[in-house]
């Protein structure tokens, strides 16, 4: 189900913590949060120990008196369950409920995200509250939707966790032959002969984790991965469980974290009523990144609208400089969310912590306590703003062409692997493809395996180093009905165990690709090679700048687009497009610079007929599009530190920000947002 639209406008609000302020403050908060206009407010993220203050004692009296302060004040209210940090009492009674990391340590009581996901004690409390919680408030007026546990994510590698590990792999596997077989468990006579020989994967044993240390068996680190975050939905599923037992209509989520490595988050889409996910972009980070990351959370479920629920209102405390958002740059970042299909504009925080690790952390409210302050004034402002536009966004869909693919798990046996580069990125990479089509305002959704890809005229699919049974026929089948195909270089090498393929990469993109590669070179970080076009495409001119990796590949019934400039390889294709049924598959050997993608992929997307939002390049203008009931709404977003005269294209449309009817020109301040009307 989606989000509750009782509000008829986009939500606005954020995280507010009542229980670390004396009540005195309650009033104001409220006032001020009206002041704002705020109307929603996330509560009881972390208050455990103030709900169960010993193993048989749940008191509900300051939550009770929260969510009647809010009601009061018209605020709607996300109830948090409270999971993601356990009480100091549980921790000593039953210490099976602390993690032991990677280093084989084990935890003692502190921090948060301590939980073993696969302790029966955290498993059998925290079910225990969601439905307490349920229970009490499921009906209650205020209740807008539920918040299980917060930013779940971390690995644990104790007993509790090796036990469930060996029931994880006996169920995927069925046989300790199977496992020794798809693990390759002969090298360096690593063979298992009982189930309980195998342990979890870490410094100690067999682990090969995220700083490139690097052991014996990828493959036992890879299926950790994949347990590991099985394990933390189990838990997320064992709380919307006991919510359901009581509160059957009022939508469930929890807040993921963008591209955060350990979570493969198209798994737990399917049990997640409205995807929401916390952003916080560094203030270096290219627009583009915050940008591909929302097209992921909209995609992972199919376009549905998703929930902007953290973002700083100004500084972010925990980045290695933390630096102020400019006067304009907070409500920018806002409608980039709306912008790509966000329904809600939340913060962390409401108002300012007065001690521990989060207190020099941005608020809406800060420790003056008063609404006198640049932050406070351009967070009203924002909440007039969306006030104004009411629903006319609600529910409305961007409408790609361009599919990129995006797999967590593939991202984790590229970044596993031993070679051909410790700079192995899988993000990054597939970001270089997004922001050049970013460049050229082309709409793109991110897509996972599992999506439909007839919806596109376009599927890029980088680093795909990872086949999947039935992927390739899906690929196969796209691109014999008339889609274009891209994959890159490191394609096609292993199956879903981290087993190399044989008879020649791609493996089975081998036909549809039509090459073969033999060999892959990794380029020093100062070293390039040459990218020289052969005058296939009359749009693609040149020799360009090459580097990271250059794989060496053959054609078979590909036809030569490009090839090397330099090095032994000279001349070996670098680019080629082959023809397969009604469509073609295009192959990038190389990490070209940024000029030849930008190029390769408006020439690509012209064939299509693929059309850019704006009439041309603007350089730092980032253009996005949202459709509802036939009409279409362009979002111009200047992310330039000085104002820009944007051309739109339009001979005349309709500004929703400013009520005013405007043409083909139109000048946005700096860090200035406008949402055209079509």
């Amino acid at each position: 189900m989606p989000i509750n639209n009782k509000l008829k406008k986009v939500w606005y609000g954020g995280d507010y913590n009542p229980e670390q302020w004396d009540k005195r403050y309650w009033d104001e908060d409220v006032r001020l949060f009206q002041l704002a206009g705020i109307d929603v407010a996330t509560v009881n993220v972390f208050s455990w120990p103030l709900l169960q203050p010993a193993e048989d004692e749940y008191d509900f009296s300051m939550l009770d008196s929260i969510m009647e302060k809010l009601q009061e004040g018209n605020i709607g209210i996300i109830l948090g369950t409270s999971t993601a940090a356990h009480p100091a009492w549980m921790a000593a009674r039953y210490p099976d409920i602390l993690r032991v990391d990677w280093e084989g340590r084990k935890r003692t009581y502190g921090g948060r995200h301590n939980s073993c996901p696969n302790s029966p004690t955290y498993r059998n409390y925290a079910a225990a509250l969601a439905e307490k919680l349920a229970e009490r408030y499921g009906n209650h007026p205020g209740l807008l939707l539920w918040h299980v546990n917060n930013e779940m994510g971390g690995y644990c590698y104790c007993d509790n966790c090796a036990k469930a590990f060996r029931v994880w792999l006996k169920k995927r596997y069925g046989t300790i032959e199977t496992l020794n077989k798809v693990w390759y468990t002969a090298f360096w006579g690593h063979t298992f002969y009982d189930w309980n020989e195998i342990v979890p994967p870490n410094l100690l044993s067999e682990g090969v984790h995220w700083n490139w240390q690097r052991s014996n068996q990828t493959s036992i680190s890879l299926d950790y991965f994949r347990f590991g975050s099985d394990s933390l939905l189990a838990c997320y599923k064992l709380e919307v469980e006991a919510i359901r037992k009581h509160s059957r209509n009022i939508p469930i989520t929890t807040n993921f974290m963008g591209t955060y490595k350990e979570m493969n988050y198209f798994d737990w889409a399917p049990y997640i009523d409205v995807i929401s996910w916390d952003s916080y972009p560094a203030p270096n980070q290219p627009p583009s990144m915050n940008a591909m990351t929302h097209d992921l959370m909209r995609g992972l479920k199919d376009g549905q609208p998703f929930m902007l629920m953290e973002q700083t209102p100004s500084v972010a405390n925990w980045q290695p400089y933390c630096k102020l958002k400019r006067p304009g740059e907070m409500k920018k970042w806002s409608y980039q969310a709306v912008a790509h299909g966000a329904d809600t504009v939340m913060f962390f925080q409401l108002r300012k912590s007065l001690g521990s690790c989060e207190k020099m952390h941005g608020a809406v409210i800060e420790h003056v306590g008063h609404g006198n302050t640049r932050v406070f004034r351009e967070c009203a402002e924002l909440g007039e703003e969306l006030g104004r536009l009411g629903d006319v966004l609600i529910d409305a869909r961007p409408d790609a062409q361009v599919g990129i693919l995006y797999d967590w798990e593939n991202r984790w046996a590229v970044e596993l692997s031993s070679g051909p580069s410790n700079d192995l990125n899988y993000v990054k990479e597939v970001h270089k493809y997004y922001d050049a089509l970013y460049d050229l305002h082309i709409p793109v959704d991110m897509v996972g395996l599992n999506g439909d890809f007839n919806r596109y005229e376009v599927i890029i699919a980088p680093l795909l180093y990872m086949i999947k049974p039935g992927f390739a026929a899906k690929v196969e089948s796209f691109v014999e009905a008339g889609g274009t195909f891209l994959t890159t270089y490191f394609s096609g090498i292993v199956n879903e165990t981290d087993l190399a393929v044989t008879g020649g990469y791609p493996g089975e993109l081998r036909k549809v690709l039509g090459i073969w590669a033999e060999e892959i070179d990794a380029l020093y970080p100062e070293d390039t090679n040459e990218l020289v076009m052969n005058g296939a495409i009359q749009e693609l001119q040149g020799t360009f700048s090459c580097s990271f990796l250059c794989e060496l590949i053959h054609t078979e019934t590909a036809e030569v687009m490009a090839t090397y400039g330099e090095d032994f390889y000279a001349g070996m294709p670098a680019l080629t497009v082959n023809r397969y049924g009604q469509g073609l598959a295009y192959y990038v050997a190389t990490s070209p610079e940024k000029p030849f993608l930008v190029k390769l992929l408006e020439y690509i997307c012209k064939e299509k007929g693929i059309e850019s939002l704006l009439p041309f390049q603007q350089q730092g203008i980032e253009a996005s599009r949202r459709v509802k009931d036939g009409r279409n709404y362009l979002f111009l977003i200047n992310h330039n530190n000085t104002s820009f005269v944007a051309n739109t294209g339009l001979p005349s449309s309709f500004e929703l920000l400013s009520g005013k009817r405007v043409t083909q020109n139109i000048e946005l301040p700096a860090h200035g947002v406008a949402i055209l009307q079509v």
